[in-house]
């Protein structure tokens, strides 16, 4: 990516080496925790668990870091793609009619506090809708080169623009989808329709920035290894040797790289409604 010489965002919050776990409610966000815990093939039941044991442990701790772009190499990669998504988002969302909150992205190490519960580095980057923050602890960089093969700086750009793209379905109004569902599988199902809908934004935001000359060559191949890394089946197989799909909560690979690739080919919201199409 081309970003020497684009603005960073001062929308960030560095927690790094702040060390200590620090209590905070559990709520809605839980559930989004749940999920990415899920999908890096944790058992969302422990992190929940442990969650609330951490919380009955401190429950009065105050969490606090460093406002403003950070000046290191990462810090700044990081913030000069939220300015990147704030800038795409604000004007998408002005071009109908709306009005764009920017998010927080929280930097951290190890685990910190959340609005959702307490946020560990295992559960991989979430979004927390309670407080509108993204959390990202930057080792999970190293996990995605060398645990899913996915090397290469706009394979860590599409990252932040998933999470970006639940911030979005907060503002729409889509995270309570998630809510929808009485049974487990039917929750899942709603989960994929999620998780595929943020990446068609990721991809929405991809094209805006290849439109602003953001973009390397082979920048596009990086997000789609790091799409096909991600997917449940391709998790599943990995971490034990077959795949359920009625467990599955991200979509496949080959369904993560199909929405990626409409969002980064239109470049347009409408093309992302993942919930009336027949076909994920």
């Amino acid at each position: 990516m081309e970003l020497g010489n684009e603005r960073s965002s001062g929308n960030v919050e560095d927690r790094r080496g702040m060390g200590g776990v620090v209590g905070g409610g559990i709520g809605v966000g839980t559930l989004v925790i749940a999920v990415i815990a899920y999908f890096l093939g944790i058992d969302p039941t422990t992190v929940i668990d442990a969650s609330q044991q951490l919380q009955q442990a401190a429950p009065s701790q105050q969490q606090r870091g460093k406002e403003g772009a950070p000046t290191d190499q990462m810090g700044q990669f990081v913030s000069k793609v939220l300015a990147s998504t704030e800038d795409v988002w604000t004007q998408l969302f002005r071009a109908n009619g709306r009005q764009y909150r920017d998010p927080k992205l929280i930097l951290y190490t190890g685990s910190t506090r959340t609005a959702c519960g307490v946020g560990q580095a295992a559960m991989g980057p979430f979004y927390c809708p309670n407080d509108e923050q993204l959390y990202i602890d930057l080792a999970f960089y190293d996990d995605l080169r060398k645990r899913f093969g996915a090397p290469g700086d706009f394979a860590q750009a599409y990252v932040i623009a998933h999470e970006i793209g639940h911030h979005v379905q907060k503002q729409l109004g889509i995270m309570d989808r998630l809510q929808q569902g009485s049974s487990r599988s039917q929750h899942n199902q709603m989960s994929v329709r999620v998780e595929l809908q943020a990446d068609c934004f990721a991809g929405v935001w991809g094209h805006h920035a290849a439109n602003a000359h953001l973009l390397d060559p082979g920048d596009m191949e990086e997000a789609l290894a790091a799409a096909t890394a991600i997917g449940d089946d391709r998790l599943q197989k990995q971490s034990q040797g077959y795949v359920v799909p009625e467990s599955f909560t991200h979509g496949t690979s080959a369904q993560r790289v199909r929405w990626f690739k409409r969002g980064m080919d239109t470049g347009k919201v409408s093309e992302c409604d993942t919930f009336n199409s027949q076909v994920l």
